[in-house]
């Protein structure tokens, strides 16, 4: 069943509500209700067996009862019961339900057998659902005007939809958008989205002509991958914003990771990363996601991040400023003609630079003249008015002016009118004429921010995943014969040849199983090398005190192999010891690292960043779902701050960039083709000058159980 069959949700003829009930205190008083009173445009039929009329209208015993065809069934039955309601529904051809009931999954086994048995009636019937424990969904399209939610009322018309896990988030949110006079389009409250999911609604979203941005609650995704390939569509090819809040930052389960990527690659890491890939713009609270709906559905993306402040108080200008350059935008550089005019117009006192201060007695005539000559001016890309009500201030006179010049400019315009009850009506005057209206300087400039943040999504180069020739039988073949030893870890040794057959460059290496040996392979490799201890049962090497570097000669060889295989029989006596490797020791490069860890839910996480033993201390480090295109490669890699270093920071030398954003996609390769690996981390990758590549100098590989099926 297609996206298609989710008209029915939304644009039904007819609406059964299965459970509507007389008692005011009841779900399915108030959702009968709402239908009612929001002028609900089709037929509306209550389902109870014990009442003959519910407010004014005709009732019926069961949904079988109903003379005529019914489009959409809002089921508020007791969770027992609604596998009998459902098979009703099938038997008369009803193709839409939103089940608002609980008692399913969210309360433990037992509710998630009764869900799963709903979910097998409609599938088996082609009935479609959203929940159940779900608040319901809202059109406010005036052609349909439904309400078919518990919510107090019908929220404001406008361009705006809401897709929300959480009913009582939803229901918050309802409450803050109308007490800031912010419409919706449709409203979807998810539930356990046993059927329909957030892929579902916004595929539907995506074609919708009365919805232009769309906000998000989040507590969990379905499908990571498929969310990327729709969303990353929506955001960039149909152009329209999403904008999301994530609950539940917790790293949970990291701390039993044999990896550093795999200690690091906590859940929130992860959707980090899906929203980085997909262009949704990710914010901490409720408010800020509609700061940003207020900007988004009312003003055109800027052409480019030079912002010009207009205020009439040098504290806010100042606040903004400051903002403004956190945020990553810069503050505009006036033309010396822009100066000129302004000069010539504002008060003597005034300050013409950027922030514009137009001092504390200003009028409407002087923010007139102020706007015109600042948002002529080429320099300029986008405007945030500032406003503190004061005796003199013509409050309402200075609104009407910002709503009269506006439309002269595809600028952006952002409004702080700073106060509650002495602005209202100024504010009424904005907001009504599509200029969004924020509580403080900073809340504007973020907004701002995330304006220019999106533009830069919709201009970036469109790039395609890369597809390498590479040796993954040899490499599958390396991993299958630690797994049939019934080993989960693989060594440096081993990892390196997997690595190999990826076409990663790897320090030169050879393994030593005596003294004689060790020495042998120095003497071929060149001094000075580094030796480790090679075992498949020892991660961490340098804690027992199995790795020894700067070897310069044949005595200091001798010497370290010994020290090496002591340290190891004293400090994991029943590791089994295959020798000791004798490495070359790489020098003049930086050190980053390259991580693999495969999500449980969204499958392998590729992560970059600063490398050594300090990676989990500083944590300087970016993550991407596999696969990644080129462009998420070079990403990657500036997110991180040490990115400085390597484009060569005061004097240093710039690294081979262009080697490591084709190894990330090399990795990338190799996390999806080789479904047995869990965790990988190449620590350290050293970087070297610009054309001269890089070399994995360590590396480790952990295994999952070959019964393990790779589903994502």
């Amino acid at each position: 069943m297609g996206i298609l069959s989710l008209h029915r949700f939304f644009y039904p003829n007819s609406v059964a509500v299965v459970g509507a009930s007389r008692n005011p205190e009841s779900v399915g008083y108030a959702i009968l209700r709402n239908l009612i009173e929001g002028h609900f445009t089709g037929v509306i039929y209550p389902v109870n067996p014990k009442a003959r009329a519910l407010l004014g209208i005709k009732a019926y015993p069961n949904i079988s009862s109903i003379p005529d065809e019914i489009d959409l069934a809002i089921i508020v039955v007791p969770n027992t019961i609604v596998p009998q309601v459902l098979e009703e529904c099938v038997e008369v051809g009803v193709r839409s339900a939103v089940i608002i009931s609980a008692g399913f999954k969210e309360i433990g086994p037992e509710g998630a057998k009764l869900e799963e048995e709903a979910v097998s009636i409609a599938k088996r019937g082609g009935l479609r659902i959203i929940g159940p424990n779900c608040l319901g969904i809202i059109n406010t399209d005036p052609n349909i005007r439904m309400n078919a939610t518990f919510s107090r009322e019908m929220p404001l018309a406008g361009q705006t939809a809401l897709i929300s896990q959480s009913g009582a988030i939803c229901v918050a949110a309802l409450e803050y958008a109308r007490q800031y006079r912010i419409g919706f389009s449709k409203v979807v409250s998810l539930g356990n989205k046993a059927d329909v999911n957030e892929i579902d609604i916004l595929e539907y979203l995506k074609d919708d002509p009365e919805t232009k941005v769309i906000l998000m609650y989040i507590e969990d995704l379905s499908h990571g991958r498929r969310f990327i390939e729709s969303v990353r569509y929506i955001t960039g090819e149909v152009g329209k914003p999403v904008i999301a809040i994530k609950a539940g930052r917790t790293p949970e389960g990291a701390g039993a990771a044999s990896s550093h990527t795999g200690a690091l690659a906590s859940s929130d890491e992860v959707y980090d990363a899906i929203f980085n890939q997909s262009g949704v713009i990710r914010v901490e609270t409720v408010e800020e996601l509609f700061n940003y709906a207020k900007a988004f559905s009312t003003q055109p993306i800027p052409s480019g991040n030079r912002v010009a402040i207009i205020s009439n108080a040098g504290g806010p200008a100042i606040l903004a400023t400051d903002a403004v350059v956190r945020c990553g935008l810069k503050l505009a550089p006036l033309s010396e003609e822009t100066k000129k005019n302004l000069r010539a117009g504002l008060s003597p006192a005034a300050s013409i630079k950027n922030p514009v201060d137009l001092v504390g007695d200003a009028n409407h005539l002087r923010y007139q003249h102020a706007l015109n000559h600042v948002l002529a001016d080429e320099n300029v890309d986008a405007a945030i008015i500032i406003l503190t009500p004061q005796a003199m201030t013509t409050v309402d006179d200075i609104a009407k002016v910002v709503v009269d010049i506006a439309p002269k400019y595809k600028k952006p315009i952002l409004t702080c009118f700073m106060g509650v009850s002495d602005i209202s009506s100024a504010i009424d005057i904005l907001e009504s004429s599509k200029i969004p209206n924020y509580n403080f300087p900073e809340d504007a400039v973020r907004a701002l921010a995330a304006l220019y943040s999106y533009g830069e999504w919709l201009s970036r180069p469109r790039t395609s995943v890369r597809t390498f020739i590479v040796n993954r039988e040899k490499a599958e073949e390396v991993i299958r014969r630690a797994l049939a030893e019934g080993r989960k870890y693989m060594p440096d040794v081993e990892a390196f040849e997997v690595l190999k057959c990826y076409g990663f460059k790897t320090a030169e290496w050879i393994v030593a199983k005596n003294v004689d040996e060790a020495v042998e392979a120095a003497e071929k490799i060149g001094y000075p090398v580094v030796m480790k201890i090679a075992s498949p049962d020892i991660v961490h090497k340098f804690d027992i005190g199995g790795v020894e570097i700067r070897l310069e000669n044949p005595e200091e060889v001798k010497a370290a192999y010994s020290r090496i295989i002591s340290n190891v029989k004293k400090n994991a006596p029943n590791a089994r010891i295959w020798g000791v490797t004798v490495q070359e020791m790489v020098k003049n490069g930086v050190e980053v690292i390259f991580g693999v860890k495969r999500d449980p839910l969204f499958g392998p996480v590729i992560m970059f960043g600063l490398g050594g033993i300090y990676v989990e201390a500083y944590k300087d480090v970016s993550f991407r779902l596999a696969p990644i295109r080129e462009l998420s490669a070079y990403h990657m890699i500036e997110e991180v701050r040490a990115s400085q270093i390597l484009k060569g920071y005061r004097g240093g030398k710039e690294r081979d960039i262009d080697a490591l954003a084709e190894g990330l996609m090399r990795l990338s390769q190799l996390s999806l083709e080789q479904p047995y690996i869990s965790e990988l981390d190449i620590n350290p990758v050293i970087v070297f000058e610009k054309g001269k590549g890089f070399k994995a100098v360590d590396a480790r590989i952990v295994l999952r159980e070959p019964r393990e099926k790779n589903n994502k």
